[in-house]
């Protein structure tokens, strides 16, 4: 990689938080599944997460657009995916508050989430959501809100050709093994296949941050919601 940095055949790509920045974490595109070991627990239960997931898909009217139009906030440019199904989801946990209904219709799914380490700012994270994206659909390129957390995408249901860039690196879905990655650095995906593409994406933490810097984190980003009469989730 230095090499193809030094040669101009890769470029950086910084570490770009929309709302905030943790100063000093290590710059990493993609983490690596051996190194986090409650992770196997989680991929053991892929087939029980489908099933769960397939039951939810028979119903049209479960999933909503991911990208929503609100007019509390800056617009978001996401070109014609605003407000539309060819990106969409169905929430387990949402800003962070279970959805009652989505829980009871996934109870092995967020039973196999107990042992990863969600972020927990009350009021914003975590979320837990099947994310669907149909064919011919690409996501434009984009930065998420905060570089304390990594977002982790379990694939369920990966039809062929399609991918996930982070920066310089790009990688493919593989239906049972985990995607890990910062998305604070910019990032795109797309689905070229002639079928929908599904996975279980869910936050963590960071692992470099300690417990008590988590916690610092969540208190600060409650307070900025608090003052500012809004509690934004960080999607």
């Amino acid at each position: 990689q230095a090499l193809d940095l030094l040669f101009d055949r890769k470029r950086i790509y910084p570490q770009s938080p929309t709302a905030f920045y943790f100063p000093e974490l290590p710059h990493r595109q993609f983490y690596e599944r051996e190194e986090f070991p409650w992770l196997a627990a989680l991929e053991s239960q892929t087939n029980a997460i489908r099933d769960e997931l397939m039951g939810v898909m028979g119903d049209q009217a479960a999933f909503s657009p991911y990208v929503q139009t609100d007019l509390t906030r800056p617009r978001r440019e996401y070109g014609r995916l605003l407000d539309s199904l060819d990106w969409s989801a169905f929430y387990l946990i949402h800003a962070g508050a279970e959805v009652a209904e989505a829980a009871a219709r996934c109870p092995r799914t967020l039973a196999a989430l107990r042992g990863a380490p969600l972020t927990d700012a009350p009021g914003r994270t975590p979320s837990v959501l099947f994310s669907l994206l149909r064919p011919g659909v690409r996501i434009p390129p984009h930065t998420g809100q905060t570089n304390a957390r990594l977002i982790c995408h379990l694939p369920l249901i990966v039809p062929g050709a399609g991918g996930l860039r982070v920066g310089n690196q790009t990688r493919v879905w593989t239906e049972g093994e985990t995607l890990i990655f910062d998305d604070s650095i910019e990032h795109e995906a797309w689905n070229d296949a002639d079928q929908v593409r599904v996975v279980l994406l869910f936050d963590i933490w960071r692992p470099e941050l300690t417990a008590e810097e988590r916690g610092l984190v969540a208190a600060l980003l409650g307070a900025v919601a608090s003052y500012g009469g809004q509690a934004a989730a960080w999607d």
